[in-house]
């Protein structure tokens, strides 16, 4: 088997979920009912008209802790599998964990320092 027969059935699996997904978008924009309507400009607020502008500035930290979140949200799905199987993997894989933890730990320091983890 050569290295063309092996990659081939990944192209063709690629080029027919490309067609599924552009055609399903086209047919979307073709099919979907559409109606420019001024209500569908305005922000909804609980069912209450909006007061003011509906344009609000967020501050930054919100998505340093976003950030900070999806980091630690990814460890665990790297944890838990290794803490599943850790009896059977080579001792060095243990060491390897360590490293990995170490640098999630100082990246944790190094936001506490910054002062990002506090609610001002």
């Amino acid at each position: 088997m050569s290295f063309y027969d092996s990659w081939s059935v990944v192209m063709m699996a690629v080029i027919a979920g490309f067609l599924l997904v552009f055609s399903a978008i086209i047919g979307a924009k073709l099919l979907a009912p559409y109606a420019r309507e001024r209500g569908k400009g305005v922000s909804y607020e609980c069912g209450m008209l909006p007061i003011g502008r509906n344009w609000a500035q967020v501050h930054v930290r919100y998505y340093l802790i976003a950030i900070l979140f999806l980091i630690f949200d990814v460890e665990t799905v790297f944890i838990f599998p290794w803490a599943i199987t850790f009896q059977s993997l080579p001792d060095f894989v243990f060491y390897e964990m360590l490293v990995f933890i170490g640098v999630l730990v100082a990246g944790l320091a190094y936001a506490w320092r910054r002062g990002v983890l506090e609610w001002r």
